[in-house]
């Protein structure tokens, strides 16, 4: 009887050890697929602080899924034409001074975007939360007076990513990536991405306003701002093609 009993509880917490984990993919899955949506456009501008001087830019992207994105930089003069390509797990550059079109090894995706604080990887995302991490729901925090999910993700063995671990901060109420910290491999903490100014864009909300900024580099930030953000756009079959980063306007 007492074997019975012990086998009962250890089924129990089997199962809700699975429950959890599940929960906690589902959490990630909502944040991603509430950001991303099947198809995107969007305008936005991006600012590069630093303690003597600012830069700003002005881009255009497209994403459809989590596999084809585009982004094309429309300011400053000295950049517009710049375009960004994944198409699944390849990553391209056009660059129009020299009219050439530049296959990124995965080695740049650690590297900085555009001179700002994200990394390619950031803007791009070839990496999926989804897919290349492993979760752990450590519990809830109020993040900015917003009830958020803490969690721990590991990337798999596999992962083509950057980061050696993450802890986000996903809102109880919207699944909003409201705060998402990167960590190196030797676990310490590198950057900090913060969300602000929640908005409605369409059927969905999402901050406005992201921030990130690195932790060893005082008075330094990039802030991204969107302009405009509509989901469910339908593109030619070609639009996310190596050919078509040449004619993208």
């Amino acid at each position: 009887m007492k074997l019975n009993k012990l086998t009962a509880v250890i089924a129990a917490l089997s199962l809700s050890t699975v429950a959890l984990a599940q929960d906690v993919d589902e959490i990630i899955r909502k944040s991603e697929q509430n950001l991303r949506g099947e198809s995107s456009h969007a305008v936005m501008s991006i600012n590069i602080v630093r303690p003597t001087w600012e830069r700003n830019i002005t881009a255009e992207s497209w994403s459809e899924g989590s596999d084809y994105s585009l982004i094309l930089i429309k300011a400053p003069a000295r950049d517009r034409g710049t375009v960004f390509l994944k198409r699944e797990r390849e990553m391209w550059n056009y660059v129009p001074t020299i009219n050439r079109q530049v296959k990124m090894p995965p080695s740049m995706m650690s590297q900085s975007w555009m001179g700002s604080d994200f990394n390619n990887d950031d803007l791009v995302r070839e990496s999926s939360m989804v897919k290349d991490y492993t979760h752990t729901l450590l519990g809830k925090e109020t993040i900015r007076g917003v009830e958020c999910y803490k969690i721990e993700s590991i990337p798999n063995d596999d992962a083509p990513v950057v980061w050696g671990k993450l802890i986000s901060y996903i809102t109880v109420e919207d699944y909003l990536q409201w705060k998402v910290e990167f960590y190196d491999e030797d676990e310490a903490l590198v950057q900090t991405l913060e969300g602000f100014d929640t908005k409605e864009f369409g059927d969905r909300k999402l901050p406005a306003r992201i921030r990130m900024t690195p932790q060893d580099a005082e008075g330094e930030y990039t802030e991204m701002v969107y302009e405009s953000l509509e989901f469910g756009v339908e593109f030619d079959d070609n639009f996310f093609s190596v050919q078509n980063m040449k004619r993208v306007r």
